[in-house]
């Protein structure tokens, strides 16, 4: 499920980054007990530390934590932070590093510039998660599960362009 205000147009406004965005169903569950689901915190505060986990273009074979960095700013959605990130790192979560546990706080939209320095832009999930996953759970997806798909078969990975 996209979110429904997101609007790819080729230039990263606040507006398409503020809505960058989508969830994810399974087609089945993950039945592995070792697997342990990451909790979503909070938009974290200014200055707080978070890291990101990609896999970026020269770490295409297994992710990776990046540098710490921390949040410069905030703004209707839209998170700034001082980390570098590269291309392969959109989509790649933000983890809150304060606390017992890392916690996602947001999802890497862009790589940017301010004042001469890279930054990465962020989608803050507070209020977007929560209606991505009530869209979802009223069927308002691309229909690829088994529901919709008339064999009831795993369709295998798709590649959708909003």
């Amino acid at each position: 499920m996209i979110h429904p205000k997101y609007v790819y147009n080729g230039r990263a406004t606040s507006d398409r980054v503020r809505y960058d965005l989508a969830l994810i169903e399974l087609w089945q569950p993950v039945r592995n007990t070792t697997v342990i689901p990451f909790e979503t915190g909070a938009r974290p505060d200014q200055g707080e530390q978070v890291g990101v986990v990609s896999y970026a273009h020269d770490r295409a074979e297994a992710p990776s934590l990046q540098q710490v960095c921390s949040v410069m700013a905030g703004h209707r959605g839209v998170l700034v932070m001082s980390c570098d990130v590269d291309f392969g790192a959109s989509g790649a979560p933000i983890f809150s590093l304060s606390g017992e546990r890392p916690r996602i706080v947001s999802v890497v939209s862009a790589k940017a510039e301010l004042n001469g320095e890279n930054v990465s832009l962020g989608t803050a999930l507070d209020g977007s998660l929560q209606l991505l996953q009530a869209e979802l759970s009223n069927g308002n997806g691309f229909g690829l599960s088994s529901g919709n798909t008339g064999s009831g078969k795993n369709v295998g990975a798709r590649f959708i362009r909003p």
